[in-house]
Protein backbone atom coordinates (compact mmCIF):
# COMPACT_ATOMS: atom_id res chain seq x y z
CA UNK A 1 0.00 0.00 0.00
CA UNK A 2 2.89 2.44 0.20
CA UNK A 3 3.02 2.67 -3.55
CA UNK A 4 -0.51 3.59 -3.97
CA UNK A 5 -0.86 7.38 -4.00
CA UNK A 6 -4.71 7.87 -3.76
CA UNK A 7 -7.29 5.67 -2.02
CA UNK A 8 -11.22 6.12 -3.06
CA UNK A 9 -13.49 4.31 -0.50
CA UNK A 10 -16.68 4.15 -2.57
CA UNK A 11 -19.36 3.84 0.89
CA UNK A 12 -23.09 4.28 0.91
CA UNK A 13 -25.71 3.76 4.07
CA UNK A 14 -27.64 0.90 2.12
CA UNK A 15 -27.54 -2.05 -0.15
CA UNK A 16 -28.72 -1.49 -3.43
CA UNK A 17 -27.72 1.84 -4.41
CA UNK A 18 -25.07 0.71 -7.42
CA UNK A 19 -21.92 0.90 -5.33
CA UNK A 20 -20.28 -2.16 -7.01
CA UNK A 21 -21.57 -0.53 -10.76
CA UNK A 22 -19.57 2.93 -9.70
CA UNK A 23 -16.61 1.78 -8.71
CA UNK A 24 -16.14 0.15 -11.63
CA UNK A 25 -16.50 3.05 -13.42
CA UNK A 26 -14.51 5.24 -12.03
CA UNK A 27 -12.08 2.69 -11.77
CA UNK A 28 -12.79 2.47 -15.51
CA UNK A 29 -12.93 6.00 -16.50
CA UNK A 30 -9.55 6.69 -14.40
CA UNK A 31 -7.59 3.96 -16.46
CA UNK A 32 -9.06 5.53 -19.42
CA UNK A 33 -7.19 8.57 -18.27
CA UNK A 34 -3.86 7.48 -18.42
CA UNK A 35 -3.70 5.97 -14.69
CA UNK A 36 -2.34 3.31 -12.65
CA UNK A 37 -5.44 1.75 -10.86
CA UNK A 38 -6.58 -0.73 -9.16
CA UNK A 39 -9.96 -2.07 -7.68
CA UNK A 40 -10.42 -3.68 -4.77
CA UNK A 41 -13.69 -5.57 -3.65
CA UNK A 42 -13.94 -6.01 0.34
CA UNK A 43 -17.44 -6.91 -0.20
CA UNK A 44 -16.17 -10.63 1.41
CA UNK A 45 -20.38 -11.94 1.20
CA UNK A 46 -21.56 -10.68 -2.35
CA UNK A 47 -18.44 -10.00 -4.12
CA UNK A 48 -19.65 -9.05 -7.70
CA UNK A 49 -17.00 -6.92 -9.08
CA UNK A 50 -15.18 -10.24 -10.61
CA UNK A 51 -18.21 -10.72 -12.96
CA UNK A 52 -18.92 -7.33 -14.15
CA UNK A 53 -15.53 -7.07 -15.61
CA UNK A 54 -15.40 -10.99 -17.21
CA UNK A 55 -12.53 -12.37 -14.74
CA UNK A 56 -14.67 -14.20 -12.16
CA UNK A 57 -12.77 -17.13 -13.27
CA UNK A 58 -9.30 -15.71 -12.90
CA UNK A 59 -7.08 -16.95 -10.86
CA UNK A 60 -4.58 -15.39 -8.29
CA UNK A 61 -1.13 -17.01 -7.26
CA UNK A 62 1.16 -16.32 -4.76
CA UNK A 63 4.63 -14.86 -5.63
CA UNK A 64 8.22 -16.02 -4.19
CA UNK A 65 10.42 -13.66 -2.04
CA UNK A 66 12.58 -11.57 -4.01
CA UNK A 67 15.52 -10.32 -3.73
CA UNK A 68 15.29 -7.72 -0.66
CA UNK A 69 11.90 -8.72 0.04
CA UNK A 70 10.79 -10.03 3.32
CA UNK A 71 8.12 -11.57 1.99
CA UNK A 72 5.95 -12.54 -1.09
CA UNK A 73 2.39 -11.45 -1.77
CA UNK A 74 -0.66 -11.95 -4.24
CA UNK A 75 -0.44 -10.96 -7.58
CA UNK A 76 -4.26 -9.05 -8.28
CA UNK A 77 -5.48 -10.50 -11.47
CA UNK A 78 -5.12 -7.89 -14.63
CA UNK A 79 -7.72 -7.24 -16.86
CA UNK A 80 -8.86 -7.52 -19.93
CA UNK A 81 -7.42 -10.70 -19.92
CA UNK A 82 -6.78 -10.99 -23.84
CA UNK A 83 -4.86 -7.58 -23.96
CA UNK A 84 -1.48 -7.86 -25.04
CA UNK A 85 -1.32 -4.47 -23.43
CA UNK A 86 1.61 -3.98 -20.80
CA UNK A 87 0.17 -4.06 -17.05
CA UNK A 88 0.53 -0.65 -16.10
CA UNK A 89 -2.36 -0.30 -18.93
CA UNK A 90 -4.80 -2.71 -17.26
CA UNK A 91 -6.73 -3.00 -13.84
CA UNK A 92 -5.92 -4.18 -11.77
CA UNK A 93 -8.45 -6.31 -9.20
CA UNK A 94 -8.34 -7.64 -6.22
CA UNK A 95 -11.46 -10.14 -4.74
CA UNK A 96 -12.55 -12.74 -2.78
CA UNK A 97 -13.81 -14.23 -5.53
CA UNK A 98 -10.43 -15.44 -6.88
CA UNK A 99 -9.71 -17.25 -3.63
CA UNK A 100 -13.17 -19.51 -3.15
CA UNK A 101 -12.86 -23.03 -4.76
CA UNK A 102 -16.84 -22.97 -4.15
CA UNK A 103 -18.48 -19.85 -5.81
CA UNK A 104 -21.87 -20.88 -5.09
CA UNK A 105 -21.26 -21.23 -1.53
CA UNK A 106 -21.24 -17.90 1.15
CA UNK A 107 -18.96 -16.89 3.09
CA UNK A 108 -20.44 -17.28 6.29
CA UNK A 109 -18.07 -15.38 9.05
CA UNK A 110 -18.25 -13.54 12.09
CA UNK A 111 -16.92 -10.05 12.49
CA UNK A 112 -13.55 -10.88 13.98
CA UNK A 113 -12.58 -13.21 10.84
CA UNK A 114 -13.52 -10.72 8.70
CA UNK A 115 -11.43 -7.82 9.83
CA UNK A 116 -8.14 -10.54 10.31
CA UNK A 117 -8.84 -11.00 6.59
CA UNK A 118 -9.46 -7.78 5.25
CA UNK A 119 -6.24 -6.76 7.48
CA UNK A 120 -3.95 -9.74 6.80
CA UNK A 121 -4.52 -10.39 3.26
CA UNK A 122 -6.18 -7.83 1.38
CA UNK A 123 -4.20 -4.91 3.08
CA UNK A 124 -0.84 -6.77 3.81
CA UNK A 125 -0.22 -9.53 1.33
CA UNK A 126 -1.59 -7.44 -1.98
CA UNK A 127 1.59 -6.62 -4.38
CA UNK A 128 -0.30 -3.68 -6.27
CA UNK A 129 2.51 -2.01 -7.25
CA UNK A 130 2.65 1.63 -7.88
CA UNK A 131 -1.03 2.75 -8.32
CA UNK A 132 -1.73 6.67 -9.09
CA UNK A 133 -5.52 4.97 -7.87
CA UNK A 134 -7.00 2.48 -5.53
CA UNK A 135 -10.76 1.75 -5.87
CA UNK A 136 -12.43 0.25 -2.97
CA UNK A 137 -15.82 -1.38 -3.06
CA UNK A 138 -17.16 -1.92 0.23
CA UNK A 139 -20.20 -3.79 1.49
CA UNK A 140 -23.52 -1.00 2.85
CA UNK A 141 -23.23 0.16 6.07
CA UNK A 142 -21.03 0.68 8.91
CA UNK A 143 -19.52 -2.50 9.99
CA UNK A 144 -16.22 -4.42 10.68
CA UNK A 145 -15.13 -4.02 6.84
CA UNK A 146 -15.36 -0.25 6.68
CA UNK A 147 -13.85 0.07 10.27
CA UNK A 148 -11.03 -2.30 9.19
CA UNK A 149 -10.32 -0.11 6.03
CA UNK A 150 -10.06 2.89 8.09
CA UNK A 151 -7.60 1.63 10.42
CA UNK A 152 -5.26 0.48 7.90
CA UNK A 153 -5.06 3.53 5.22
CA UNK A 154 -3.61 6.79 6.07
CA UNK A 155 -6.06 9.51 6.09
CA UNK A 156 -4.07 11.98 4.34
CA UNK A 157 -3.77 10.07 0.77
CA UNK A 158 -7.83 8.01 1.46
CA UNK A 159 -11.27 9.67 0.45
CA UNK A 160 -14.78 8.80 1.08
CA UNK A 161 -17.12 8.62 -2.51
CA UNK A 162 -20.80 8.63 -1.36
CA UNK A 163 -23.13 7.34 -3.12
CA UNK A 164 -27.06 7.54 -2.85
CA UNK A 165 -30.27 7.37 -5.42
CA UNK A 166 -32.53 10.28 -5.38
CA UNK A 167 -35.30 8.75 -2.65
CA UNK A 168 -35.70 10.22 1.20
CA UNK A 169 -35.45 6.49 2.28
CA UNK A 170 -31.72 5.99 0.88
CA UNK A 171 -31.23 9.82 1.28
CA UNK A 172 -31.86 8.37 5.41
CA UNK A 173 -29.37 6.35 5.14
CA UNK A 174 -26.56 8.15 3.54
CA UNK A 175 -26.68 10.72 6.55
CA UNK A 176 -25.46 8.07 8.90
CA UNK A 177 -22.87 7.19 6.46
CA UNK A 178 -21.61 11.17 6.50
CA UNK A 179 -21.56 11.00 10.09
CA UNK A 180 -20.16 7.64 10.15
CA UNK A 181 -17.39 8.94 7.90
CA UNK A 182 -17.14 12.44 9.86
CA UNK A 183 -17.11 10.89 13.70
CA UNK A 184 -13.67 8.39 11.96
CA UNK A 185 -11.96 11.24 10.23
CA UNK A 186 -12.53 10.37 6.86
CA UNK A 187 -12.45 13.06 4.33
CA UNK A 188 -15.35 12.71 2.35
CA UNK A 189 -14.88 13.43 -1.77
CA UNK A 190 -18.50 14.18 -3.00
CA UNK A 191 -21.63 12.46 -3.50
CA UNK A 192 -23.04 10.87 -6.64
CA UNK A 193 -27.20 10.48 -7.55
CA UNK A 194 -27.05 7.26 -9.04
CA UNK A 195 -30.36 5.82 -10.71
CA UNK A 196 -31.41 9.24 -10.87
CA UNK A 197 -33.73 8.48 -14.27
CA UNK A 198 -33.86 5.89 -16.59
CA UNK A 199 -32.43 6.42 -20.18
CA UNK A 200 -34.80 4.91 -22.94
CA UNK A 201 -32.63 2.82 -25.38
CA UNK A 202 -34.47 3.40 -28.26
CA UNK A 203 -35.03 7.25 -28.09
CA UNK A 204 -32.39 8.31 -25.67
CA UNK A 205 -34.95 10.05 -23.66
CA UNK A 206 -34.15 10.17 -19.77
CA UNK A 207 -37.04 9.98 -17.55
CA UNK A 208 -36.93 10.13 -13.33
CA UNK A 209 -38.27 6.88 -12.22
CA UNK A 210 -37.64 6.93 -8.27
CA UNK A 211 -37.52 11.26 -8.47
CA UNK A 212 -34.37 13.32 -9.09
CA UNK A 213 -32.77 15.79 -7.21
CA UNK A 214 -32.37 14.08 -3.73
CA UNK A 215 -28.38 13.81 -3.73
CA UNK A 216 -27.45 17.75 -4.89
CA UNK A 217 -30.05 18.61 -2.06
CA UNK A 218 -27.89 16.32 0.27
CA UNK A 219 -24.62 17.60 -0.64
CA UNK A 220 -26.27 21.18 -0.29
CA UNK A 221 -27.04 20.87 2.72
CA UNK A 222 -23.99 19.16 3.85
CA UNK A 223 -21.77 21.57 2.26
CA UNK A 224 -20.15 19.11 0.48
CA UNK A 225 -18.99 18.78 -3.23
CA UNK A 226 -21.78 17.11 -5.65
CA UNK A 227 -20.11 15.25 -8.32
CA UNK A 228 -22.87 14.27 -10.48
CA UNK A 229 -26.14 11.99 -11.20
CA UNK A 230 -25.99 8.92 -13.20
CA UNK A 231 -28.98 7.38 -14.92
CA UNK A 232 -30.53 4.18 -15.17
CA UNK A 233 -28.90 3.40 -18.62
CA UNK A 234 -30.07 -0.53 -20.33
CA UNK A 235 -27.15 -0.26 -22.16
CA UNK A 236 -24.55 -0.22 -19.58
CA UNK A 237 -26.05 -2.44 -17.62
CA UNK A 238 -26.46 -5.51 -20.22
CA UNK A 239 -22.49 -4.92 -20.23
CA UNK A 240 -21.70 -5.18 -17.19
CA UNK A 241 -24.04 -7.88 -16.84
CA UNK A 242 -22.40 -10.04 -19.02
CA UNK A 243 -18.70 -8.86 -17.99
CA UNK A 244 -18.15 -6.89 -21.22
CA UNK A 245 -17.66 -3.09 -19.15
CA UNK A 246 -14.31 -2.56 -21.24
CA UNK A 247 -16.61 -1.79 -24.02
CA UNK A 248 -18.18 0.94 -22.52
CA UNK A 249 -17.10 4.17 -23.81
CA UNK A 250 -18.55 7.92 -22.87
CA UNK A 251 -19.98 9.39 -26.44
CA UNK A 252 -20.08 12.48 -27.54
CA UNK A 253 -23.01 13.36 -29.56
CA UNK A 254 -25.16 12.52 -26.19
CA UNK A 255 -25.01 14.77 -23.27
CA UNK A 256 -27.36 12.89 -21.28
CA UNK A 257 -25.87 9.49 -21.17
CA UNK A 258 -24.70 8.10 -18.71
CA UNK A 259 -21.31 7.56 -20.36
CA UNK A 260 -20.87 11.40 -20.06
CA UNK A 261 -22.29 11.58 -16.76
CA UNK A 262 -19.39 8.93 -15.78
CA UNK A 263 -16.78 10.97 -17.57
CA UNK A 264 -17.75 14.30 -15.75
CA UNK A 265 -17.98 12.78 -12.08
CA UNK A 266 -14.36 11.59 -12.75
CA UNK A 267 -12.90 14.27 -13.99
CA UNK A 268 -14.18 16.49 -10.56
CA UNK A 269 -13.19 13.47 -8.04
CA UNK A 270 -9.34 13.54 -9.99
CA UNK A 271 -9.34 17.25 -9.45
CA UNK A 272 -10.90 16.49 -5.56
CA UNK A 273 -8.79 13.63 -4.70
CA UNK A 274 -5.19 14.18 -6.57
CA UNK A 275 -5.89 17.99 -5.83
Amino acid sequence: MDKVDNIILVLSGKGGVGKSTLSVQVALGLLRAGHRVGLLDVDLCGPSIPAMLGVEDAEIYESEVGPGQEKGGWKPVYTPLNDDANIENKLAVMSIAFISKNKSQPVIWKGPKKTSFIKDYFINKVQWGELDYLVVDTPPGTSDEHLSLIESFKMSRTKALIITTPQMVAIGDVRRELKFCRKAGLPIAGIVENMSGYVCPHCAECTNVFSSGGGEQLAEKENLPFLGRVPIDPRMAELLDSGRCFEMKPTEDDDDSSWNAINDIVNKLKEIVSG
